[in-house]
């Protein structure tokens, strides 16, 4: 009896010791969680095309150099870099600290140095076309050379341009230019994308496609802040709930700590018409919102040589000019967005680039003068005789599209809103299928260049992103100018004065410059961003309740 009350005995204090263990530890474990609605298609660097794949990748690996909040290009793996006086030689002095995360298939389990090699591999791999689309943001890479990527010895990667490119250190910022270990990435063949190995804060744990993500902590991370070394967190997790309700009560009730973007947020319920936080909820989060490198748009397809083009009003200058005049933005960003975003009243580069300037480049506002005065002009007199135009859209944008619609009617421009699928519609605008249609662009680097080049003629679709066959051949030759410039101020000067050639041509109909939009819960500390709307959660603190 005596044994068998000690074996009891033994067997309760270990019950307790665990369970009261168990808590513990949960308490003092700090995971940041975030939901997101798209969902991610891989983990491969190479792949980082989407928000929602960037924003991931980001947490597991690091470039030569990254964009800060102030949109400056600072060091990451490279502590510093040399440009030659031509503007065609890049060489990058590398950290000799910096680690693969550990894994399986490296030596002794244990992440080995990155070296300038490492950096060659990584690169050459982007200009295989099927295995990224990067491969298009390395066209001024020197091929003639012998090596385009040179690694002179272990901590030195040299880059050859064929021309100057002064955006070519800010398209290196991209999360696509990360570095790789070769040997995993050739051990793992296309399965690295659920299997990746890099060198950020965060090292992989799982991914259950479509359900759930978790990154944990790279305890040899090479980065610190003053002593501490990054990053602060344990642990990342992501979720994948596509409903926009089901996931903003997940924020509500303090199951996720951030929700990013208007679409994600049910700005009803949180938010003022203004666009701020309500005093209910004002205890409970933060919100975070600044200049977002994005415009939102509508694209008339003006190539006169396709079929669909030659019979359509929307051939004609005056009209897309009448209905840039046609609506009131103003209005449309204060009720349909709360304010967030700003009504895009000057050129196609938003605001957050060096360049922007109302005062330089002028756009359109609502001005019912203009509009009738333009139909007279194009021979449609109070629109009479002119033909019903179809504007192709998304139903996430349908109350936009209503909104012009509504407005333009009173001027007797009747539009007919042509609702479909987001996957359908990019495919028949990238195929000149569509005439008129509702599209936005994202700065992929922050230069005035990118927002640009959808309109130089040598970027036509479906070969590039030039979806409204814009040709100009002065846009053309400023175009040009300006990528070989290295003095900033009279690149600005080009970028401007492309702006307002497209503005007074007209082959789109600017809507409203976006904004970054998150909600954040109170116990988060440390997280920023920038106007690329990057995630970045190395300095990021969580206080456990």
């Amino acid at each position: 009896m005596k044994q068998l009350f000690a074996l009891y005995s033994f067997i309760f204090l270990l019950f307790v010791s665990c369970t009261s263990d168990q808590p513990k530890t949960e308490d003092t474990r700090t995971v940041f969680k975030y939901n997101d609605m798209a969902g991610i298609t891989s983990l491969d660097p190479a792949a980082a095309r989407t928000f929602e794949n960037i924003w991931a990748v980001n947490q597991l690996y690091n470039g030569l150099v990254e964009m800060s909040d102030s949109l400056t290009i600072q060091p990451s793996i490279a502590k510093s870099w040399n440009i030659s006086e031509d503007g065609k030689t890049y060489t990058f002095i590398l950290n000799n600290k910096v680690y693969f995360h550990d894994h399986a298939y490296f030596e002794n389990k244990k992440g080995r140095k990155v070296t300038a090699q490492d950096f060659v591999y990584s690169f050459n791999r982007l200009l295989d076309n099927k295995v990224s689309s990067a491969t298009s943001l390395l066209f001024a890479i020197d091929n003639s050379h012998q090596k385009a990527f040179e690694a002179t010895n272990d901590s030195t990667f040299v880059i050859h341009l064929e021309k100057t490119f002064p955006p070519f250190l800010g398209i290196l910022t991209m999360k696509y230019f990360s570095v790789l270990p070769q040997e995993i990435v050739e051990r793992y063949g296309e399965d690295f994308r659920r299997n990746p190995v890099g060198t950020g804060p965060f090292k992989f744990k799982m991914w259950e496609e479509g359900s759930k993500l978790v990154f944990i902590k790279n305890e040899n991370y090479f980065e610190f802040e003053g002593n501490n070394q990054l990053p602060y967190l344990d642990a990342v997790s992501v979720s994948f709930i596509k409903d926009k309700e089901t996931s903003f009560l997940d924020f509500l009730k303090g199951k996720v700590d951030m929700v990013s973007g208007i679409d994600a947020i049910n700005t009803d319920e949180v938010l003022t018409p203004e666009g701020e936080l309500k005093n209910e909820y004002k205890k409970q989060f933060n919100i975070q919102t600044q200049p977002f490198l994005k415009t939102d748009y509508l694209g008339f397809l003006i190539d006169e040589k396709l079929p669909s083009v030659k019979d359509s009003p929307l051939k004609l200058k005056a009209i897309r000019q009448a209905i840039n005049y046609g609506f009131d933005r103003k209005k449309m960003v204060m009720y349909l967005r709360k304010n967030l975003g700003k009504p895009a009243t000057a050129g196609f580069i938003p605001p957050g680039l060096p360049s922007f300037d109302e005062s330089k480049v002028k756009g359109y506002d609502y001005n019912p003068d203009k509009v009738k005065e333009l139909l007279f002009l194009a021979g449609f007199p109070n629109g009479k005789g002119l033909p019903e135009i179809s504007l192709a859209t998304t139903e996430q944008y349908l109350e936009l599209a209503e909104y012009i619609q509504s407005q333009l009617a009173q001027f007797g421009i009747k539009i007919k809103i042509d609702v479909q699928k987001a996957s359908v519609l990019s495919e028949a605008i990238a195929n000149s299928k569509i005439n008129f249609f509702r599209k936005s662009w994202v700065g992929d680097y922050p230069d005035e260049e990118n927002f640009l080049s959808l309109f130089y003629s040598k970027n036509w679709s479906p070969n590039g992103f030039n979806y409204t066959h814009y040709y100009n051949p002065q846009f053309d030759i400023l175009f040009e100018k300006s990528q070989t410039e290295t003095n900033d101020s009279i690149r600005y000067r080009y970028y401007q004065q492309m702006d307002q050639l497209l503005i007074d041509n007209a082959p789109v109909v600017p809507l409203y410059y976006d904004q970054v939009v998150r909600l954040v819960n109170k116990n988060i500390n440390g997280l920023t961003s920038n106007s690329m709307n990057m995630l970045s959660l190395k300095k990021v603190k969580k206080i456990n309740s």
